[in-house]
């Protein structure tokens, strides 16, 4: 599956590197990096981002609105599905990168990226082995795995939500005014209740 990414000041770094590492059968046809100073408002976001472009799917890590609602709309006119965590209009708008449902439109990527699913496998109350089947493209879901394997349930219940939160890249003073709870709070939540969904589906 082909894939396109809009970053803002290297806004998308991070996940570019965990969709390339963790990404399987994706491939990252272009990478448009927007690095220069930008007006509080743009009247002519066409300045910025040439509509000439086609993928299979368009990963938004822009920040300014204008940008944003731009790229959106392009998208939406060429039927191209376009994944735009944290922010508000048309196509898919998650929380976080890992609060992506799962949706046909977006094809492999989806299956491989968006609300953590694991695989579990137990040795009694002890972890024998963790499987990532479905992460967050920041790789914190694979990246905080890493210790865990011969540790009690209980433990790793405990820990993991403080390891997912260290190395998401989510912006931890981001807090949503309605929840009260910052992206990586969340990014803690679902992970935590993916590892439980995985652990009773063991027992």
């Amino acid at each position: 599956m082909d894939i396109l990414i809009f970053q803002q000041n290297g806004s998308g770094e991070h996940k570019i590197q965990g969709v390339v590492t963790h990404g399987k059968s994706l491939t990252i046809k272009d990478i448009v990096s927007i690095d220069s100073f930008l007006p509080e408002f743009i009247d002519t976001p066409e300045d910025f981002i040439d509509r000439n472009f086609s993928s299979e799917l368009v990963l938004n890590f822009l920040k300014h609105p204008d940008l944003v609602h731009y790229l959106i709309s392009v998208c939406k006119g060429k039927n191209i599905p376009v994944v735009s965590p944290g922010k508000k209009g048309g196509g898919f708008t998650p929380f976080t990168c890992c609060g992506l449902g799962r949706n046909t439109k977006l094809g492999s990527y989806g299956e491989r990226f968006g609300l953590p699913e694991y695989e579990v496998s137990l040795k009694g109350d002890t972890i024998a082995d963790i499987k990532v089947i479905r992460g967050a493209p920041c790789g914190a879901t694979w990246d905080a795995l890493q210790e865990y394997i011969g540790c009690k349930v209980d433990e790793v219940l405990t820990r993991l939500p403080r390891q997912v939160q260290y190395f998401c890249s989510a912006d931890p003073s981001a807090f949503d005014p309605i929840s009260g709870k910052s992206s990586v709070h969340y990014a803690g939540h679902v992970h935590i209740a993916a590892l439980k969904k995985a652990i009773e589906d063991a027992g």
